[in-house]
């Protein structure tokens, strides 16, 4: 595996390739801004060794903001030391969390009764696999519980007809972990080559709140990860906190930094 440097510098590059099959790359100072569909939006991102002013931190989100996107940017804190500073004083709130890479990935197996499916481009219950998603993440608590609506039908959407574009053409490789017919937990991963060496980062892994606490997740996390070296030579992830980065470390993952992440900060008065 490279050193430390050199797996930062493949994942800044992975970063940099990604957008670029469906998005228009403008610039705003030292920050790269991919412009896309609002269906599939990137973050805004600093240019390898460029310094980051809060300039040009609110020119990216005047871009972002013309083009219908939500302002975001992304950067790794080691490799843009200026970007925190830089969002902050341009009015921006930041978070940080753990970056991982996966170095000895451990198989681990989910819990009896439940089977791991690759989900196809055409599967007709994709839109209830992103609905999964959906009420996960708005439900980070570990003892939430939406009741059995929560995996209900949803309806088709422009980003379910993306997110079937990107499986059909193997951009995104996505996993559903089914107990009793239910979805109950779901990930992915997304492949890029990157001059010739094939990097894949592992994203949206989300279990049903109610269920949480039985493996679900790091057992989907596995999956990907066994998946996705099959071809990569790199695989990573970015964990939502400290607690879930222990979760992937138990698999297999070692921390390599830190990324920092940045959207506006509603300072409307509450009502």
């Amino acid at each position: 595996m490279p050193t430390q440097p050199g797996l930062l510098e493949c994942i800044e590059r992975y970063f940099a390739a990604a957008p670029l099959p469906d998005a228009r790359i403008e610039t705003a100072g030292g920050l790269d801004v991919p412009l896309a569909s609002p269906d599939w939006p990137h973050p805004a991102r600093p240019r390898h060794g460029a310094t980051v002013t809060p300039d040009d931190v609110r020119a990216a989100v005047a871009l972002q903001e013309r083009a219908g996107l939500p302002a975001a940017l992304e950067w790794i804190c080691e490799c843009a030391p200026s970007a925190a500073a830089a969002v902050r004083a341009a009015g921006l709130a930041v978070e940080e969390s753990p970056l991982l890479v996966a170095a000895d990935p451990v198989e681990l197996l989910l819990p009896h009764g439940v089977r791991l499916y690759l989900v196809g481009a055409d599967d007709p219950e994709l839109p209830r696999y992103q609905r999964l998603a959906s009420i996960a993440f708005a439900h980070p608590g570990p003892r939430a519980d939406v009741g059995d609506a929560s995996v209900g039908a949803a309806p088709e959407s422009r980003r379910t007809a993306v997110l079937r574009e990107r499986i059909a053409t193997g951009r995104t490789v996505l996993m559903v972990a089914v107990e009793g017919g239910e979805p109950v937990a779901v990930g992915s991963h997304a492949p890029v080559d990157v001059d010739g060496t094939e990097i894949s980062e592992i994203t949206g892994v989300a279990t049903l709140p109610r269920l949480r606490g039985r493996g679900l997740g790091a057992g989907v996390a596995s999956a990907l990860a066994a998946h996705a070296r099959e071809s990569a030579d790199l695989v990573f992830l970015v964990a939502g906190d400290d607690d879930v980065a222990r979760v992937y470390e138990r698999v297999g993952f070692a921390r390599l930094a830190t990324v920092g992440t940045a959207e506006h900060v509603d300072d409307s008065p509450a009502g």
